[in-house]
């Protein structure tokens, strides 16, 4: 339904054959010089040598440029024979004085085809040489520069029909795009550069007009956001998540796919919204179905926890392997989500093992989380996560490898069938679970509980054998996106699960943004190694303030409201477009490159719109300030034309707009923090999915009275008789202060809840 950033698109590039048509023709709906024909084939694994090569590399023969970065992704290119560069003044300089192209290729260190195509071609030293001599190479770390990625995706969208990575765009020097595909094996891609050398020699005019026109409807794309008359109506908040449902798979769960399938992270949010005001059973059991067989099927590590990036297949089997952090902050709040609406015990453990995972393997010793854990290990796919039934046996004993099996799917003849040569050969096994404990227990004559018991015995000696294994690696920059989705959705686990390890968690990460990640009082985007680098953009003033609102609700310390005010007002001040409405994606004094964007529509992350436009409407109830619900009110008119056309594109757009048309409850809590009575109250709060609310905590009424000049609902707010008291608002309202716990949930639960 739309184009979910990953590998995957490579994937599915592997199954298609590229050539250059030197005529003049349509790309999709662009006439330009050179055409994409795509023919069916199949997808060829490396060569034997070349698969060696990924296990044992040569010794470096060669060093480029890339030596100097700090993305993990460019590094692993700096010893290619291809004379890398990385994006900046440098190299577009060289382009333009040398007067050649640009191969521009853009990725990041997890994808699975970036790897297969560095292998293949940017090792090879043939395709070397032609790049070297005809063009200006440059490596982009997609994470890094998603301003650069945002850009040329676009144009790769348009001329192809298609997107992903890794992504290899021909641009002239001055950065305008004429030829554009995703993974090429080798053979055409060295058709490609040669083709395009000789066309840039021969008919330079008639790639240039293709790199024109591309430019022109890059500067339409990127301007046809402008403010209209109206915002976005409450009736297309609920209208999509009834379109939504109808294209979800009712056997296996998920957005119905022949292939790769996504964690629906953002629909499934929506879908609850809706649910939760009009209760729809198609909805909610659409979610608890996905929800269930994602936490069941080989997508979720059963032994360490975590959740990868997508399933190769319908079922949830055969993940491609790789856990990004984004998917854990995402799939794992859409679990808490799942479990306040529904209270299904799998989805509080499943979360619970996606944070637990990220604490342990994916924060810094300084408090940030990285980026990446790869879906490689030793040049192969999958490898450190398999297993045989020999193997288990080794670790556990025959008994309870019988046992472990029998739950886990593990089976002589494996489960998992690949074809491409990039993972181990022979019988292998993903963990997933087919059967439920009580079926495996009867099946094998033991008690349930018994068996609950010793599998997790046995999980505990599985997982400390895989750690012995060699892992899959690590990116370990620190970006402030998507940190603060992490924070945010740690700080809902620890609300929701009455969990102050996670709050605990997400402060040191946000204390490392705020501390590590700052210069002049302006976000930078990434940190590795003790260096923090890079203007942010949009989406890390967006998704940091938003990690800063839930972990002020979930600790009640006022620095993080402070924090969000002023890295809002910066917010505002260098991105919003104050003409039309919404925000733009670099700052006002950012790098200027052939377009500003200003996008809205979600991909397998939020837009910064999006979360923007949630978090202004959050800050004008808990801080007081209209004009931030005016604003908010400017994000959705200036795309509310382009959510009318494409809904499904816009889901956290639309559940901001669930939220703008709600009447939100603001709630206050004053008590003794450790008092029984107090944590029963801000417990309540969080028993229920309530996702349209504000809530602030005074200890009494002296200390509300310091911060009520930063947080006004807590202005006159006391302990009514000394007892812990809850009060339960709508614009600055308040119903009768609740003593009791079953008083404060009736209130709670008042017209619905919210």
């Amino acid at each position: 339904m739309k184009r979910s950033p990953s590998s995957a698109r490579g994937v599915r590039a592997t199954n298609r054959r590229w050539d250059i048509i030197r005529a003049a023709g349509g790309c999709r709906a662009i006439v330009g010089a050179i055409a994409i024909v795509s023919v069916a084939a199949r997808g060829q694994p490396p060569e034997a040598a070349e698969n060696d090569a990924m296990t044992n590399p040569a010794e470096h023969r060669h060093t480029n440029q890339l030596i100097h970065a700090t993305s993990p992704y460019l590094l692993q290119h700096a010893h290619n024979p291809v004379d890398w560069f990385e994006w900046g003044d440098e190299s577009l300089k060289k382009a333009r004085d040398e007067d050649k192209p640009i191969f521009l290729s853009i990725g990041y260190s997890a994808c699975h085809w970036c790897h297969v195509m560095e292998h293949e071609s940017f090792e090879n030293e043939g395709i070397a040489g032609l790049l070297n001599a005809s063009f200006v190479s440059i490596k982009v770390d997609r994470e890094e520069r998603p301003d650069i990625d945002e850009i040329y995706m676009q144009a790769t969208m348009r001329m192809t029909g298609h997107g992903g990575w890794p992504m290899s765009v021909f641009i002239t020097p001055d950065g305008k795009p004429f030829f554009t595909g995703t993974y090429f094996p080798r053979p055409q891609f060295e058709r490609a550069l040669t083709q395009i050398a000789e066309l840039w020699k021969t008919d330079r005019n008639r790639l240039l007009e293709s790199g024109e026109q591309m430019s022109d409807y890059l500067s339409e794309w990127a301007g046809q956001a402008r403010a209209g008359d109206a915002a976005i109506d409450a009736d297309a908040v609920d209208r999509t998540a009834r379109m939504l449902v109808g294209h979800f798979d009712m056997t296996d769960g998920g957005l119905s796919s022949d292939g790769n399938k996504f964690p629906p992270s953002m629909a499934m949010e929506l879908m609850l919204r809706v649910h939760r005001r009009k209760p729809d059973s198609r909805l909610i059991d659409a979610v608890k179905l996905t929800l269930s067989k994602m936490a069941r099927g080989g997508i979720y590590d059963h032994l360490a926890g975590g959740i990868c990036r997508y399933s190769t297949d319908p079922q949830w089997l055969v993940p491609h392997f790789e856990k990004m952090l984004y998917d854990q902050a995402l799939v794992g709040a859409i679990y808490v989500d799942a479990f306040q609406m529904t209270g299904e015990p799998l989805f509080r453990e499943t979360a619970r093992g996606i944070f637990d995972y990220v604490l342990r393997d994916l924060q810094s010793p300084e408090g940030g989380f990285y980026s990446t854990r790869d879906a490689d290990s030793e040049g192969m796919e999958g490898k450190y996560y398999i297993w045989t039934i020999e193997q288990a046996a080794e670790v556990l004993g025959d008994d309870d490898a019988r046992l472990f099996c029998s739950y886990y799917d593990v089976t002589e003849s494996g489960n998992w069938f690949e074809s491409r040569g990039h993972a181990p050969p022979g019988a292998k096994n993903i963990l997933n679970v087919q059967r439920d404990v009580e079926t495996v227990a009867k099946l094998n004559g033991i008690d349930s509980s018994e068996l609950g018991r010793r599998l997790q015995v046995m999980r505990g000696k599985m997982l400390a054998s895989r750690e012995k294994r060699v892992p899959p690696g690590l990116d370990d920059k620190i970006l402030t996106e998507w940190n603060g989705l992490m924070i945010a959705a740690l700080a809902k686990g620890a609300q929701a699960f009455d969990e102050p390890r996670y709050a605990e968690s997400a402060a040191r990460a946000a204390d490392f943004v705020l501390k590590q990640m700052r210069a002049d009082g302006r976000l930078l985007r990434s940190h590795r190694q003790g260096r923090s680098r890079l203007t942010g953009y949009l989406t890390d003033y967006a998704f940091f303030v938003e990690g800063l609102l839930y972990l002020y609700e979930a600790t009640f310390d006022p620095r993080w409201i402070r924090e969000a005010v002023a890295l809002t007002d910066d917010m505002i001040s260098r991105y919003a477009d104050n003409e039309h409405g919404g925000f733009f994606m670099t700052a006002t004094d950012g790098e200027k490159l052939i377009v500003r964007t200003k996008d809205a529509s979600d991909g397998a992350i939020p837009s910064g719109n999006s979360v923007a436009a949630l978090n202004l409407l959050r800050l004008a109830v808990l801080v007081h300030k209209p004009e931030y619900r005016e604003r908010a009110e400017s994000v959705f008119r200036a795309f509310a034309a382009q959510v009318g056309q494409s809904p499904a594109q816009f889901e956290r757009m639309l559940c901001a707009a669930d939220f703008y048309h709600a009447a939100t409850k603001e709630i206050a809590v004053v008590g003794a923090p450790d008092a029984p009575q107090t944590r029963a109250m801000l417990r309540a709060v969080h028993e229920g999915y309530r996702p349209n609310k504000v809530v602030t905590f005074a200890a009494d009424e002296s200390s509300a009275t310091a911060v009520a000049g930063q947080l006004p609902l807590l202005r006159g707010k006391k302990r009514v008789d000394g007892k812990p008291t809850g009060y339960v608002c709508r614009g600055y309202v308040c119903t009768k202060p609740a003593t009791g716990v079953a008083e404060f949930v009736a209130a709670l639960n008042a017209d619905g809840g919210s």
